[in-house]
């Protein structure tokens, strides 16, 4: 066993798995979450308090709904932390507030990553994460043997606040991508072209994507998916318009205007106040099918 103590503040469906797997690498985990679940199947001690866990702890990591959650724990956690120890935040939040903690951490005499992951809950799961750090290079090697636990890949993006922008540019792709390739499926459905030729063929050709090639939004074709199982999240439609959210915030500051992203939020938005929210992102697929039945109506 690593006589390294993990703090983990966040138990819910990516952090439990997450705080697992690091248990079952024989780590001491010590986990927190103000809603803990009663139904949370993991290894692990869970604290009574934030102020208990952070006392012990060697490193703390956290996955927090949003940026406002980050900013309150940080500001919970740090006073309890010892000199010298490591805060990695892998929540997906603004890029404001990640340099806001990271200032806070860093005055506190703590290092300090932002961690954002990508891989949603399959890969939280399965250890399969990939991670976008900011931070200085002593911490993201202090952190590396909990990173390849807990993922696949970890890249240093640059100093505190670029893992956050690697996360939402990531996001705003991937949300605008699987748009286009649910309209791809019903454009095809319309014209009568059966979905297996259909992935078949994009799937081999320019139309190759990963939306397309391993997250396919049309049940029963290519690698099995969230839309395989009525479409339960594996990353859920209101976290995507959520990181387009964030995406077009830190466009606006940057001054930069992403039409086809914002586009996307709109989408997004509209599906999420329909039928789309709690469901996969890549429900849009029956959403637009559905809207289709309603205009010939």
């Amino acid at each position: 066993m690593s006589n390294t103590i993990i703090g983990f503040i966040g138990l819910g469906q990516m952090g439990a798995p997450m705080a697992n797997n690091l248990s079952v690498a024989s780590y001491q985990v010590i986990g927190y979450d103000i809603n803990l679940a009663s139904d949370i199947d993991i290894d692990i001690t869970v604290a009574d308090s934030i102020s208990a866990l952070a006392q012990q702890a060697d490193i703390i990591i956290t996955m927090l709904p949003d940026g406002a959650a980050s900013n309150a724990v940080a500001e919970q956690t740090l006073p309890h932390m010892r000199q010298d120890t490591l805060l990695i935040d892998c929540s997906t939040i603004d890029v404001a507030t990640a340099l806001l903690v990271g200032a806070k951490a860093i005055n506190a005499g703590i290092g300090f990553l932002d961690a954002p992951v990508s891989g949603g809950i399959a890969g939280a799961s399965d250890g399969s994460l990939t991670f976008m750090v900011g931070g200085n290079a002593a911490d993201m090697a202090k952190a590396m043997p909990l990173f390849d636990i807990m993922g696949n890949k970890a890249v240093h993006c640059g100093d505190i606040g670029a893992g956050q922008i690697a996360k939402i540019c990531n996001n705003m792709i991937l949300g605008a991508t699987m748009i286009v390739t649910c309209e791809a499926f019903d454009l095809a459905d319309r014209l009568g072209l059966d979905r297996q030729k259909m992935f078949d063929v994009v799937s081999t050709s320019s139309g190759y994507s990963w939306s397309m090639n391993a997250y396919c939004p049309a049940p029963g074709i290519g690698p099995n998916s969230p839309a395989d199982n009525d479409y339960k999240p594996g990353f859920s439609s209101d976290l995507m318009l959520k990181d387009l959210g964030l995406a077009l915030k830190a466009a606006e500051q940057a001054g930069a205007q992403p039409r086809i992203g914002a586009h996307a939020k709109q989408i997004y938005d509209e599906f999420v106040k329909t039928t789309g929210k709690g469901k996969d992102f890549s429900a849009i697929l029956p959403w637009l099918h559905e809207a289709y039945i309603r205009v010939k109506k």
